[in-house]
């Protein structure tokens, strides 16, 4: 006979059930966000100052492109030759040539014929188109006569450096800035002083200081922004954790059941890890892109309203592109963390149950399995990164064609003297920074995107139902004190509302008697001991235990009072010492040493390295009758009222049983003790055999009586025993 394993703690669940198989719902971004804004209530003020600062880092680096204006503009002043002194200069020239040009007789007559012929002859030539060309070609002697003394701007400048100008006049080429800076090095020195570039090393010097502190400052706040949001992210993902610890423990044993086991585990590590990382690297970049997005077009347009819109109709269609792809990325993220949770329960799955895999050439189906599942996180992960791996490249080439658009803008507004070349220089700089908050933002956005899809998860699983609050309780037993006595009245459950397992189940437990629980697979032989330890609530009827109703009392007062001894023997990575004394403090070794020689394991333990403090390994090859008797030894330092023998004996051969079970007859002396055993003859000393079928007790007694009435457990003794 097998016995049946429907809903016990440790139950894995069953194929095709839970996220493993069935997709989940589709998941809301802007709830997500919601809840998570929720969930960082404790730690929004770090979150609001990383936030300020982002802010302020960005309003710093907006500011520096227009003082790299004023910077580039002074540095021009100082390296071209001063236009505005050269005009005045010019405008006394062409004074003198208007008041004097027509000489009279009598000022010529020093000059020589030959000079004054020349003049004549230019005189006669000389027109509106030609007039400056013409004054070049008058004799020196001549020109000296035209052109009087002045002072401009406080420099003296004589009738001889007006001549020297002029000629220089025709040596200039306006297309070779070389060769036009030499000529005028030739100039008289006091037209040099005139009219040579000036560079106020004082004012770029307080500037350069000015954007060094500036860009100091943006760099200090951006650095305390990230340290922040590690912070916030790390210790976020930290509470999660905790909080998906203390969850796991209100949670009622249906949800395990429902759930695999894969699925939970990616829950607490992949999506908490994915919300870490998400947080960290997005939402201070998302802030100060939005901030630096908004401060670059207000200083684009206080700046120059023609370079500004040049800049912004170069990069709008970016925004179109972005919201489209954001649309269309955002269902593979989400269906990327399901089919995530899907794989790792499928991989949990099969690496738990290698063995049987492994006995029932398996392996083909459960790669195919894999496969099939690994493709799929593939092809989430393969079209959300193609999506979302647009947009940076995307946001290059806006950024390049930004800069063209500025620079031919630009050059035409230089050329017809509306804007300084350091404007343009401006723009340059403010279309990178208008065109990187776009890139951030879109990947800020694929940041949150995965962590609303993470998050979702992880609080679906938070917000569970959790198991009824038991804070207003106020049955209480005292293990020391218990007579031993339980009472099954009338009690109905099923783990379906529709689907009742145990209908009508009734039964007067004594102190000190042993019972045993026998039936076929389905039978409710399990699910009476689930109840029994409160691990469901029963839907009518009532369990008491020496009368107290065990809805009165709770949870943690009833495991109190059990001994649990499953067929799946749990001893976890640690020492014999700590393994056998799990949960109890003030455990003396004597008492671990009385308990191991009473279940017959103590020479087992005296043979290992180290005795009691030898540490059990993962891969610890202890055999399962060896791992059976350290539980029943657990059992006996609990030293409970109350004995559970779930299947104990069912993974041993014949030769060990015999030893666990008079382990476990040791351990049942005293106690009141239920008894599950598809091994039938396990339980022959029982004083009460409790023969259940479809959810009823169907026949009650010894195993004399039973066998005597040779009915449905005279059946099912007599089918064991069959050659």
């Amino acid at each position: 006979m097998n016995n049946e394993k429907e809903k016990t703690p440790r139950t894995r669940a069953p194929r095709g059930h839970g996220p493993g198989a069935v997709g989940e719902k589709p998941k809301n971004f802007k709830v997500a966000l919601l809840k998570m804004k929720k969930y960082l209530s404790k730690l929004m003020p770090l979150i609001i100052i990383a936030v300020i600062l982002s802010a302020i880092s960005s309003i710093l680096s907006i500011v520096g492109p227009n003082k790299i204006k004023d910077l580039t503009n002074e540095i021009q002043a100082g390296i071209v030759i001063n236009k505005d002194n050269l005009e005045l200069l010019t405008k006394d020239i062409s004074k003198d040539l208007k008041e004097n040009l027509m000489l009279s007789d009598e000022s010529l007559k020093d000059i020589s014929v030959e000079d004054k012929a020349k003049y004549y002859e230019v005189l006669t030539t000389m027109n509106n188109d030609n007039g400056m060309e013409k004054v070049i070609e008058i004799p020196d002697s001549i020109k000296l006569l035209i052109f009087k003394d002045t002072t401009i701007k406080g420099i003296k400048i004589s009738s001889k450096d007006k001549v020297e100008l002029i000629n220089t006049m025709k040596n200039i080429d306006m297309n070779e800035p070389t060769k036009l800076y030499g000529e005028f090095d030739k100039l008289s020195k006091n037209v040099n002083e005139l009219i040579k570039p000036n560079m106020n090393t004082g004012k770029i010097k307080n500037i350069t200081i000015f954007l060094v502190c500036l860009y100091l400052l943006s760099t200090l706040f951006s650095y305390i922004e990230n340290y922040l949001m590690v912070v916030v992210s790390n210790n976020f993902a930290k509470g999660l954790r905790t909080k998906i610890s203390q969850k796991i423990n209100k949670l009622p044993l249906k949800y395990f059941d429902s759930h695999s086991y894969g699925d939970i585990l990616s829950r607490v590590t992949n999506d908490v890890d994915t919300i870490n990382m998400s947080l960290q690297n997005s939402l201070g970049t998302f802030i100060g892109a939005v901030a630096l997005f908004i401060g670059c077009v207000i200083m684009m347009f206080t700046t120059n309203v023609l370079m500004a819109v040049t800049c912004i109709l170069s990069s709008i269609f970016g925004f179109a592109f972005m919201s489209f792809i954001l649309k269309k990325s955002q269902k593979y993220f989400v269906r990327r963390q399901t089919e995530l949770g899907k794989l790792n329960g499928h991989i949990e799955e099969i690496y738990s149950s290698h063995t049987i895999v492994k006995a029932y050439n398996g392996e083909e189906e459960s790669l195919n399995k894999f496969n099939e599942l690994n493709n799929k996180v593939y092809d989430c992960n393969r079209k959300s990164q193609f999506l979302s791996g647009l947009m940076p490249p995307m946001m290059g080439f806006i950024g390049n064609f930004s800069y063209v658009a500025v620079c031919i803008v630009g050059a035409i507004l230089v050329i017809k003297g509306n804007i300084t070349f350091g404007v343009i220089i401006a723009f340059i700089m403010y279309a990178r920074l208008f065109t990187s908050p776009l890139s951030q933002i879109a990947q800020s956005m694929t940041q949150l995107q995965t962590a609303a899809a993470a998050s979702e998860r992880v609080f679906e699983f938070l917000e569970e139902n959790e198991m009824k609050d038991e804070s207003t309780l106020t049955g209480l037993l005292n293990p020391k004190n218990v007579k031993g006595n339980i009472d099954f009245e009338h009690v109905k459950f099923g783990y379906d509302e529709d689907k009742i397992i145990i209908k009508d189940f009734n039964c007067n437990v004594k102190s000190g008697q042993k019972i045993a629980i026998v039936g076929p697979t389905g039978a409710g032989k399990t699910t009476i001991v689930n109840l029994l330890m409160k691990f469901y609530e029963v839907n009518s009827g009532e369990i008491k235990i020496d009368n107290i109703p065990v809805s009165n009392l709770t949870r943690k007062n009833i495991h109190d009072l059990f001994i649990m001894v499953l067929q799946d023997t749990w001893l976890f990575e640690g020492t014999i010492r700590d393994n056998i004394k799990f949960n109890k403090q003030n455990v003396t070794d004597e008492e671990i040493w009385k308990a191991l020689k009473i279940v017959g394991v103590d020479h087992f333990v005296k043979s290992l390295p180290k005795t009691l403090d030898y540490k059990i390994e993962d891969n610890e090859s202890i055999s399962a009758g060896q791992k059976q008797l350290l539980t029943i030894a657990r059992g006996m330092i609990k030293d409970s009222p109350f004995l559970i023998l779930d299947e104990a004996t069912s993974s041993v051969d014949t030769r060990t049983e015999e030893v666990v079970q008079k382990a476990m007859d040791k351990l049942t002396e005293g106690r009141t003790s239920f008894i599950i055993a598809h091994r039938l003859s396990t339980i022959k000393n029982a004083d009460i055999i409790l023969v259940m079928k479809d959810g009823n007790i169907i026949e009650t007694g010894s195993h004399n009586e039973l066998i005597k009435q040779n009915g449905f457990y005279a059946e099912l003794y007599n089918s064991q025993f069959q050659n």
